[in-house]
């Protein structure tokens, strides 16, 4: 997928009940949203923020990165990139085949990464894209805030889940990793615009209502969701506490 056909859209907002204000934290002399932005930037040639905070439209406007203001009223980060795409296609005069929705909490996320989401889009038939890392630490395989993905032979996700999946019966839980390979979900996504614009009607699901994950909804509707492997981290900061421990890992 060319570069000038793909959007990539930073979600990001002041009010959170884990961080108030975390897309402004300090990261090593940065401000978190920076520090996405401008990895994002070595991958695409268009990118935006999307808020609905006239503190963080100002601080990307001083570092130098492009943001557009969107309602207060989105209920998740893909409709305020719904919103957020048109008003940038009125503004470009011009449309995008496909749009990224990069988190805003993940300052270290590699510009291979990004890149790698876009390409899922060389192939027609993919409609929403996501990328999963292999699980290899045994914290990680069961905390919940780390959600897991089952992929089917097609390459597509079967089933996302904050529980691990798939359960290994008869085997000791401090064994699954040495038994079979699981993978988190790394929360980046990538939409055909089209796609996108249908996926904000759609209601709620029995499935997201169950685990608190959006793309469940996504795939109850039978939107199938294309998954490629990293192998490169990604850190994202969730709490105040993510960030002090990412200190104290001699990270920042």
């Amino acid at each position: 997928m060319s570069k000038r056909g793909v959007l990539g859209l930073i979600p990001a907002r002041y009010a959170s009940s884990r961080f108030p204000g975390k897309p402004l934290a300090d990261i090593g002399g940065k401000l978190m949203i920076e520090r996405v932005y401008e990895q994002c930037a070595k991958a695409l040639g268009y990118v935006c923020v999307a808020t609905d905070d006239s503190r963080i439209a100002e601080a990307v406007v001083k570092f130098g990165g492009r943001v557009v203001m969107t309602s207060g009223k989105h209920r998740s980060g893909t409709d305020r990139c719904a919103e957020a795409v048109s008003l940038v296609e009125a503004e470009d005069g011009r449309n995008y085949d496909v749009v990224l929705n990069i988190q805003g909490d993940e300052p270290f996320i590699k510009p291979e990464q990004v890149q790698l989401l876009a390409s899922a889009f060389d192939d027609d038939e993919v409609e929403i894209a996501t990328l999963v890392k292999k699980c290899e630490r045994e914290d990680d395989l069961f905390n919940p805030n780390k959600p897991k993905v089952v992929v089917g032979g097609s390459g597509n996700a079967l089933y996302f889940s904050r529980q691990a999946i798939p359960y290994l019966r008869g085997v000791e839980q401090g064994e699954w990793l040495k038994k079979q390979t699981f993978y988190n979900h790394i929360g980046l996504y990538g939409y055909r615009t089209a796609v996108l614009h249908e996926l904000i009607k759609l209601q709620s699901g029995v499935l997201e209502k169950a685990e608190s994950l959006e793309q469940l909804r996504w795939l109850e509707a039978g939107y199938p969701i294309r998954v490629l492997e990293t192998t490169l981290e990604s850190l994202s900061i969730d709490t105040p506490e993510d960030l002090e421990s990412l200190r104290q890992r001699g990270l920042l």
